[in-house]
């Protein structure tokens, strides 16, 4: 496949493990990404994964504003195949439609199941137990495209988005490589995604980030593994917020006590009320501190016993 003209369009990370196999077993003819961005408290100009791979490989790289209106530089380099894996923009009908071999997407769920920017986390934190990898056309609507092929994983209960992502990323590579003959040869798979299956594994929001004990033990468990370590689940105690990053159940039941009060102290761990059961919460960030195992957290406190009967909201 070392002549195969490919247009790889990926922004973050997770796209960084496809674009170093299509570099080993294809012709990567050029990279298209989001525009450099300014991160952090200083707002460093900071390049997207993928560039600084494609720079480091001497590959064009392409950085459209808006790509519904930017894309003839891409069409001009005439690609045999646009893959694209978590680029971050819709497509218009005159590139999905140019390339010999179509255009064809990498995404991290077992379509139609979780549909979306972030299809990892929603994973997680919507219990699910199974995802994977799809390798589809592309269509455009959101992740709407016909499958070729897929492979599933399981979710442990070890794993939070940081490790699911990683597995999911070198998945992805994987299944895409061994999917390629197939669509150059003509004899890919055109699925019909079935739209009464579709869930859908939208971007996070900063709501989506606060933790309600009134859930079930399960459902906290699961979200502050599904945002660890990015962005991050988090509460309020006597109006500080408090970054949770990691927790395990407990076995307590509190039954009169209320949903989000601190219950009991472990020598690693703080229980907390949910509506079921309990969360015992591990590893926290404080407002102004770094994040810390809950038994440095509790060195700062001369009587570790006050925080008995604090409710987080």
């Amino acid at each position: 496949m070392k002549d195969l003209k490919v247009i790889f369009m990926g922004t973050p990370d997770f796209s960084v493990n496809i674009l170093n196999s299509l570099i080993y077993h294809t012709n990567v003819i050029g990279v298209v990404t989001k525009p450099d961005k300014l991160v952090g408290r200083k707002q460093i100009l900071t390049e997207p994964a993928v560039k600084k791979v494609a720079l480091e490989n001497n590959i064009n790289v392409i950085q459209p504003t808006k790509i519904r209106e930017e894309y003839q530089s891409i069409i001009d380099l005439n690609p045999d195949v646009i893959i694209t894996c978590a680029y971050g923009q819709f497509l218009p009908k005159e590139v999905l439609d140019y390339p010999k071999y179509g255009c064809i997407n990498v995404h991290a769920s077992l379509l139609p199941k979780l549909r979306g920017g972030a299809p990892i986390h929603r994973a997680i934190i919507d219990g699910y137990t199974t995802t994977g990898i799809t390798i589809m056309h592309m269509g455009e609507k959101m992740d709407n495209g016909d499958i070729i092929s897929q492979k599933s994983i399981e979710i442990e209960d070890t794993d939070n988005v940081g490790i699911l992502h990683n597995k999911l990323s070198l998945l992805g590579a994987e299944l895409l490589i061994e999917t390629l003959p197939s669509i150059i040869n003509g004899q890919a798979n055109r699925i019909v995604q079935n739209e009464d299956e579709v869930t859908f594994g939208y971007n996070i929001s900063r709501e989506d980030e606060h933790i309600d004990f009134n859930k079930t033990k399960m459902e906290v468990f699961n979200k502050i593994r599904g945002l660890n370590p990015w962005p991050v689940a988090h509460a309020i105690l006597a109006d500080e917020e408090i970054k949770i990053y990691e927790a395990i159940i407990g076995e307590e039941n509190y039954n009169e006590k209320l949903n989000g009060e601190i219950c009991k102290l472990y020598k690693d761990g703080i229980g907390i009320k949910v509506s079921d059961g309990e969360i015992i919460l591990k590893i926290i960030k404080p407002s102004g501190s770094k994040k810390m195992s809950v038994k440095d957290y509790f060195n700062g406190f001369k009587e570790k016993n006050t925080l008995i009967g604090k409710v987080f909201k």
